[in-house]
């Protein structure tokens, strides 16, 4: 039998609250499981603290109460009750299996089987459980192998596992991009591609959250490319070319510029407004993010860094610098720079003598045009406005 495996030192680990959760809990009730012990081995700092529990919900709930925590049943129906912490809430679910699923849902029934848990998960790295108190790491399918060699493979049958839920093909992709190596799990791209039809039958919401999570990743362009290859992104956004991303994450590395998924959205799209607005309605993106969308759509592609303070004042600073960076320029010109306010009012205007009117606009238009192009500069206005008058 192989010497046990045991979380590292981490920051996280000496949380008061965590201890006081578990104690509340009862230790050998209760295990982290999943994304903290996987980045935890790999020495990333975990974004969220998960636990899986042998407790059914109303115990959980019960335990939680008598010990002062506050909980909040977010998902009781599946087992899943959030704790309240001072250091951020943490989601606590009972143990489960799965009864039936179609594709996109599955019922679950409640376990005491720490290993029937984990088999009804997506990939070997996320089937990994911690005991809170030692911090043994509890490991069925092979996932600190395979966490080893940066290899993202599903738990047992590829094609089953998809089957069960059809979003774990773009998930699978995300966290090859995240966390796999090349060339990936034979078994995994040869189901994802056979079934990447199944897709189709996910809601919108679904699809553009973990399109959008990929692509908030620090370096998604090969695995783009590689989902286009095995005809996976075709499925989900037929509009898309995933080759301009490339650059663009090279364009955000050299500014220093952290990634953002819709300007990487906006790359892969075409640069035509309404294509692109209606690719946002039909992802079911907000208001704002199709808004940005379009404004990006309307690049010409040879935007110049004396283009730079004109486009943040026009569009707004996130706008240009999404305009500047896929056309691959600098963002010097608006790093640390605030932008200003036009100071001539209509009241300036009408008080040399023009009737209130599309007159008075039109001569703010005109002003403000060749303000903007003599680099906001305040002391030329009175000239403008003379002119403007004048004409």
């Amino acid at each position: 039998m192989a010497d046990p495996t045991f979380l590292p030192p981490a920051d996280w680990l000496g949380r008061s609250d965590l201890a006081a959760l578990v104690a509340a809990l009862g230790p050998g009730n209760v295990r982290y499981v999943g994304g903290v012990v996987r980045d935890t081995l790999l020495g990333i700092a975990p974004k969220d603290v998960d636990m899986a529990t042998v407790l059914l919900p109303q115990a959980t709930l019960e335990r939680l109460a008598a010990a002062g925590i506050r909980a909040v049943p977010t998902g009781l129906a599946h087992g899943t009750v959030t704790a309240v912490l001072e250091g951020g809430p943490v989601e606590i679910t009972t143990l489960r299996r799965d009864v039936e699923t179609d594709g996109r849902h599955a019922t679950v029934a409640f376990s005491t089987e720490w290993r029937e848990d984990a088999a009804r998960r997506d990939f070997t790295i996320n089937a990994l459980y911690a005991d809170p108190v030692t911090g043994e790491v509890f490991d069925w399918f092979g996932g600190l192998d395979d966490l080893n060699a940066r290899r993202v493979r599903f738990i047992g049958d590829a094609e089953t596992r998809i089957r069960e839920d059809y979003l774990r093909i773009l998930r699978y992709f995300r966290f090859q991009a995240r966390f796999g190596s090349i060339p990936a799990d034979a078994q995994a791209e040869a189901a994802v591609q056979a079934l990447s039809a199944g897709l189709k039958g996910l809601s919108r919401e679904r699809i553009a959250g973990e399109l959008l999570n990929l692509l908030g990743l620090p370096a998604p362009s090969a695995t783009l490319a590689r989902m286009a290859e095995l005809g996976v992104l075709a499925q989900v956004l037929p509009e898309a070319d995933p080759a301009p991303l490339g650059s663009l994450e090279a364009a955000e590395r050299r500014e220093g510029v952290p990634p953002d998924p819709l300007r990487r959205l906006a790359a892969i799209l075409p640069a035509d407004p309404a294509a692109v607005d209606q690719i946002g309605a039909r992802l079911r993106l907000s208001s704002a993010q199709r808004k940005r969308l379009a404004a990006a759509a309307r690049r010409s592609g040879a935007e110049t860094e004396a283009d730079a303070r004109a486009l943040a004042y026009r569009l707004g600073l996130d706008e240009a610098r999404d305009r500047l960076l896929l056309a691959g320029r600098t963002l010097a010109p608006v790093t640390d720079w605030d932008v200003p306010r036009f100071p001539l009012k209509g009241g300036d205007v009408v008080a040399r003598g023009v009737g209130a009117g599309p007159q008075v606009a039109a001569t703010l238009r005109k002003v403000e045009d060749g303000w903007v192009a003599a680099g906001f500069d305040d002391a030329a206005i009175p000239a403008l406005l003379d002119a403007a008058l004048s004409a």
